[in-house]
């Protein structure tokens, strides 16, 4: 009998990042896009990351998520510490625990949905958790598609599979880097609503780096940054209430 991953505790941490650097260049050309972060983020929720262009969110997620290397400070994913970790090590730590979806869908055109829904495990030698699967297909309302082609798709379709594929495999966490940014309004919202019910639902933990205040009102939490550093957040953000904080960076940055 399959068991489903249970709701955790808001105590519990799937993935930290301590005192968090990621410096570009030397000199006079030195870029900090990250200075000194610190910031947890809980199991079993779903977390958004705001900020100006420039503020260091993409790079954020993209050191903690495995997927680009960091300065100074340690980034861990649940017990295993990145910094510590080889090439081949860090391969399998992105592929075994980690799922990733991107506002480029990244979907192979000669594969079906489903093919490539379960082609990180096919190509891992792991065989799907059938019960898991068509619980997640189901979802995302895919039963009806999985026999098509990414051309035989729309792009909110498209982005199903992404969030599917991501699914699938039971990760431990969840990146998302603007994965809403190529979808029409509707469509966004179908796929945040997914993304929101596998967090209340299944129990995954989802970070999604956005600049969108309606993408990031679907989130339990949101993290602000400014300048490569943590500057605020917000639990139960509404719309409303984003785009108010994020109107005052403009104002900040245009009076500093």
């Amino acid at each position: 009998m399959t068991t489903f991953p249970l709701a955790a505790r808001a105590t519990e941490v799937a993935a930290r990042a301590t005192e968090l650097s990621k410096v570009y260049g030397q000199g006079e050309t030195q870029v900090v896009a990250l200075d000194r972060v610190t910031v947890d983020f809980e199991q079993a929720r779903f977390t958004a990351i705001m900020g100006p262009s420039g503020s260091g969110k993409s790079t954020l997620m993209h050191c903690v998520a495995g997927l680009d290397s960091f300065s100074s400070g340690s980034v861990r994913i649940g017990d295993t510490e990145l910094g510590a970790l080889k090439d081949k090590q860090l391969t399998r730590l992105r592929r075994d625990k980690i799922g990733f979806i991107f506002q480029a869908f990244n979907l192979l055109p000669t594969l079906s949905a489903l093919e490539n829904i379960t082609l990180p495990m096919d190509i891992a030698g792991r065989k799907p958790d059938k019960e898991w699967l068509n619980r997640v297909i189901d979802m995302v309302g895919l039963s009806g598609r999985l026999s098509h082609r990414p051309s035989q798709l729309s792009g909110g379709q498209q982005q199903r599979v992404a969030v599917a594929r991501a699914l699938a495999s039971q990760p431990e966490i969840i990146f998302g880097d603007e994965p809403t940014g190529n979808l029409d309004s509707r469509s966004g919202a179908e796929v945040l609503g997914f993304l929101r019910n596998s967090v209340r639902e299944m129990g995954q933990t989802v970070v999604m780096v956005t600049h969108d205040p309606v993408a990031a009102a679907y989130a339990d939490r949101v993290v602000f940054l400014a300048d490569g550093r943590i500057v605020d957040e917000m639990r139960e953000p509404s719309a409303d209430a984003v785009l108010d904080r994020m109107k005052r960076f403009d104002v900040k940055g245009r009076t500093s």
